[in-house]
């Protein structure tokens, strides 16, 4: 879709396209403000903009809409059957991780939904599943206050990946 398809988008259907790059009901609301947009820098500056300047439980609201890292792929195309083929592509490396590296996620992933009472959000494309697990275990001794900021800037970054997805379908 390009920029002007989607500034030529009703309100529910732009509302749809953009819960589809962020689960925050806020940021979605925000963001439905913004258009029609000059041009795709304006968009993500703006995407930016409102992303920094919502509450931690909207923050935590975007996080359930995603998938565990290296999760079952099944359970999550139910789940997430809107975002599904941007998930799995964002996580392709998991699929070729050994069983240890997958069970070291699983473990990772249950102490920090424990400690931090999220999953554990990493922007994965690019990544391996072990380095993905290196990210988890590194972040999984900070404190509350600062891990919920670096799970922030995470989800910025997805959202403005699949804000590129979207155009770009």
């Amino acid at each position: 879709m390009t920029l002007t398809e989607l500034n030529s988008l009703s309100k529910p259907a732009l509302a749809e396209a953009l819960q589809k790059c962020c689960g925050s009901t806020a940021w979605v609301e925000n963001m439905l403000t913004v258009f029609p947009t000059a041009d795709v820098e304006t968009l993500m500056d703006e995407a930016k903009t409102n992303w920094n300047s919502l509450r931690e439980a909207d923050w935590r609201e975007a996080f359930t809409h995603h998938p565990k890292i290296g999760g079952d792929v099944d359970a999550l195309r139910a789940k997430f059957a809107s975002t599904s083929t941007w998930a799995e592509g964002e996580q392709a490396a998991v699929k070729e991780a050994s069983q240890a590296t997958l069970e070291a996620l699983a473990a990772g992933n249950e102490g920090y939904e424990r400690k931090f009472g999220c999953i554990f959000i990493v922007c994965a494309t690019g990544k391996t599943a072990e380095q993905m697990l290196a990210l988890l275990q590194a972040r999984l001794p900070n404190e509350p206050e600062a891990e919920i900021l670096i799970a922030a800037a995470e989800q910025d970054k997805i959202t403005r990946i699949r804000l590129e997805k979207l155009l770009a379908t």
